[in-house]
């Protein structure tokens, strides 16, 4: 991959290797529903482009006529930057549940862009919340097409190898559009970090607290960069959580379940499940059974 040149520190390279072993962790975190979806994969930029990019992801599906499968989804508190057959899309940053019904055949490759990255793309995140809009990127898309497009029906294998092929495509463009952060860029990105990282983080002044620096900087890096304020982005990440413990975790109570990410009590996270996603965390728990 032809990556820009650049030197990484020590700390750097800590830092990178902690988000690796994070995205792991990460890999269903958002996926309501996980065990219904055709095929999907994330795979890790290269470790200069951490600070751009968190992952590339790209769902793939083979229908049969008049079926359809709806993946629903609880979204990062990020932007996304999506190539699909029928153009790019940019697609701000989500306050509830979303959802998408596919069918035939297709693909998609999304980046899941860092806060650094986001001023590239638009200078008001927030006025992207809960949309997106079409976004003129011709030869990413051709690029990214001709990489999904090349061995398309072979084996799992060469399916492998195309989807690598298409987020190193992904990437080099990225990286080619958008320059390493500066300070107060990556003073956002280390807010996302802290905020991903952190269970038990529950308050905007913690976080302010942890970064040494003040609530007023803290909203404004997430109003610049993000489009969506600190304690949003801190609740969903926690409901994620939340969710993700609920389906992979039968053994534990719902009240346990709350308390563990700093709920109040079991009535406090009911009503965030109810909010945001719709259903209540025992509803979510019965549906998402394998």
């Amino acid at each position: 991959m032809k990556i820009r040149d650049s030197k990484i520190s020590d700390r750097q390279q800590y830092t990178n290797n902690r988000r690796n072993e994070q995205a792991m962790e990460d890999q269903w975190r958002g996926l309501l529903y996980p065990a219904r979806l055709p095929a999907f994969h994330r795979l890790l930029p290269p470790d200069l482009l951490r600070d751009r990019l968190r992952w590339v992801w790209i769902p793939e599906w083979d229908l049969e006529p008049g079926q359809v499968s709806r993946q629903e989804v609880l979204p990062f508190p990020a932007s996304n930057l999506v190539v699909q057959e029928d153009g790019v899309s940019l697609s701000g940053p989500a306050t509830r549940r979303s959802f998408r019904d596919l069918a035939g055949r297709g693909w998609a490759v999304g980046m899941l862009l860092r806060p650094a990255a986001v001023p590239v793309f638009t200078d008001n995140p927030g006025g992207l919340r809960d949309t997106e809009i079409p976004f003129h990127a011709p030869d990413l898309h051709a690029a990214v097409t001709a990489a999904m497009s090349s061995g398309a029906g072979d084996g799992e294998g060469d399916g492998a190898l195309r989807r690598q092929r298409a987020a190193e495509t992904a990437a080099e463009w990225l990286d080619a559009r958008v320059p390493v952060p500066t300070a107060e860029a990556d003073a956002a990105n280390r807010l996302e970090d802290l905020i991903s990282s952190d269970r038990e983080l529950t308050r905007v002044d913690q976080a302010a607290q942890r970064l040494g620096v003040s609530v007023r900087t803290l909203q404004r890096l997430a109003r610049r960069f993000v489009g969506l304020p600190p304690l949003a982005m801190i609740r969903r990440y926690r409901l994620q959580e939340a969710a993700e413990r609920l389906r992979g975790n039968s053994g534990i109570s719902i009240a346990d379940v709350a308390v563990d990410l700093g709920y109040a009590d079991h009535a406090h996270l009911t009503n965030a499940f109810r909010e945001v996603l719709g259903f209540t965390p025992s509803g979510y728990r019965d549906s998402a059974a394998p």
